[in-house]
């Protein structure tokens, strides 16, 4: 599973301490899906929830975990709480609050299906929060098909950047999606429409997208992937960073005509896409310090859009 170091310009621990936080996902996705694999197998030990039906649930709550209060200050104490500390260092406490039920899964495959989807939910809140600050997040990235695809479909080593917004010279710019494995960052622009649409590419400010009944225009992609590898390559050569930087124009469903491409551009459509694909899911190497150190420095100038949380801005008020 990807992991989604930003978000647009949404607040994210990763920012805090990317050599923490990969890690330390990878070791808690493991410790969380063998306890639920535990529960799913042996329901008597925890709570599991079964429905049989759309009217009938059926709920075994007798060792539901309580959950407890993250901001839980004494009066008379200063210091972090048990679960501010576990938040900052590793959020444990987050991720037993969604493995305490089971939801009813008839096969290993459900179950791992069912997994993921709770860790899409939990990776938003990585990505949208700290442990004092919050974003205000777009409901619409619950239901991004690109955002998941990355998170979902890709092993924990790869890096995510979704859709960021670069701070540079006083400028907020928004560019398309990258990807950080250990080896090699991708660029990647979603060239995509109805199933089996054809893209006429070109030098030129637009392309012609065909389909089974209509003909259109659009944008050409490679100006927004151009942007977005010139931005990546800058920063890199300022942190000097070596790794191979991919530009990709990427469509799934359909075709892309286009006879002769730029050298530095990789066009990958439904005729190459399965062997592109699975030759970065084969990928098997472990994290590297390079790869975050390149992830840093993307991460250094990205603009970032919180608020302060409301319970340390009365924690605060209090304290004066």
């Amino acid at each position: 599973m990807g992991q989604l170091i930003k978000l647009q310009d949404y607040a994210s621990r990763y920012e805090q301490n990317i050599f923490h936080y990969p890690s330390r996902f990878v070791t808690l996705k493991k410790q969380q899906w063998e306890k639920l694999r535990y529960n799913w197998e042996n329901p008597e030990a925890a709570p599991v929830l079964i429905q049989k039906d759309d009217s009938k649930i059926e709920v075994k709550p007798h060792l539901l975990n309580k959950i407890k209060t993250l901001f839980s200050r004494n009066n008379d104490s200063e210091t972090l709480s048990t679960d501010e500390s576990m938040l900052q260092t590793g959020e444990p406490a987050e991720f037993d609050q969604f493995t305490a039920m089971v939801h009813y899964a008839e096969t290993v495959d459900d179950l791992k299906l069912q997994f993921l989807n709770q860790l899409f939910d939990f990776q938003l809140k990585w990505a949208t929060s700290t442990l004092t600050e919050k974003s205000i997040m777009n409901k619409r990235f619950f239901f991004d098909e690109h955002l998941r695809y990355f998170l979902q479909r890709f092993p924990d080593t790869y890096l995510v950047l979704y859709r960021p917004i670069f701070l540079l010279k006083k400028a907020s710019i928004e560019v398309e999606s990258i990807l950080i494995s250990p080896t090699d960052v991708w660029c990647i622009t979603f060239l995509e429409d109805h199933d089996l649409s054809v893209f006429v590419g070109s030098n030129q400010k637009f392309w012609d997208v065909r389909t089974k009944n209509k003909e259109k225009r659009i944008v050409n992609p490679l100006l927004s992937a151009n942007r977005t590898e010139k931005i990546v390559k800058k920063l890199f050569q300022l942190y000097e960073i070596e790794l191979p930087i991919h530009k990709v124009i990427l469509s799934r469903n359909g075709f892309i005509d286009y006879p002769l491409p730029p050298y530095d551009v990789t066009l990958i459509d439904k005729r190459n896409y399965e062997e592109w694909f699975t030759s970065l899911r084969r990928l098997r190497s472990p994290l590297k310090s390079t790869q975050l150190k390149g992830a840093k420095a993307l991460l250094d100038y990205c603009q970032t859009t919180s608020i302060r949380r409301q319970e340390w801005e009365v924690d605060e008020g209090n304290e004066k």
